[in-house]
């Protein structure tokens, strides 16, 4: 018990780290979860925390290493919890996305969204699929955008900020910099622009890093229309 504790704690001081962009920390907390988790021999924590060094992996741009971390943790899926199953087949997604595999992205994405309705687990982490809405389709949209698809992307993204409550303004803040950044990648910049005013105002209000980091790859497509 002790070690399933420490396990989750150190969760969540390694997404607090990758939250900040300190991804060396990250690191450093995803690989004290993942020893933690072994000692358990709990199969649903060792399987969250395999997700959880993927995540850092997305993060770095290495989408093989996505696709192998949650390749292990689903191996002997059968017998993990729902929510588990969800996790490693939502990050597996982002995986096939950095190396362009879209069939993959959908065919995964779907697959999690069959598991959604069966989330009933008691587990005290790893709980974003519940309390999110629109989860899958957020991780959907997020590939799309990463893809290349900027026509499919924005579209997903218009559906899922319809469903973002207001008090989600951290969220909502994410999702508006990514659909700006869709639309500058749909060579639409005059709209890019009108999504991205409202992003800056959430970013200004609550200091998000990621916000940051998200603004700062909505200026990288908007270069195209520096001078404008």
């Amino acid at each position: 018990m002790v070690l399933r504790v420490g396990a989750a704690y150190a969760a969540l001081v390694g997404w607090l780290y990758q939250d900040a962009g300190d991804l060396g920390a990250a690191s450093f907390w995803r690989g004290v979860t993942q020893e933690m988790a072994v000692r358990s021999r709990d199969p649903h924590l060792i399987g969250y925390s395999l997700v959880n060094q993927a995540q850092v992996r997305t993060d770095l741009g290495d989408g093989y290493g996505v696709i192998d971390l949650c390749e292990a943790a689903l191996d002997n899926s059968d017998h993990l919890v729902p929510k588990v199953r969800i996790m490693a087949m939502q990050q597996q997604a982002h995986g096939a996305s950095l190396t362009g595999d879209r069939t993959t992205v959908d065919r995964l994405i779907d697959a999690a969204s069959g598991f959604i309705h069966r989330v009933d687990d008691d587990l005290p982490w790893g709980n974003a699929c519940r309390r999110t809405p629109g989860y899958v389709e957020v991780q959907r949209a997020t590939c799309y955008g990463r893809l290349g698809l900027a026509r499919e992307a924005g579209v997903m993204w218009s559906q899922v900020l319809d469903a973002v409550p207001s008090t989600a303004r951290r969220d909502r803040g994410v999702y508006l910099a990514r659909q700006a950044t869709a639309a500058a990648a749909g060579r639409e910049p005059e709209q890019a622009l009108e999504i991205a005013q409202s992003a800056v105002g959430i970013a200004v209000e609550t200091g998000s890093v990621r916000l940051a980091r998200e603004l700062a790859t909505l200026e990288r497509a908007m270069r195209p229309w520096h001078a404008a």
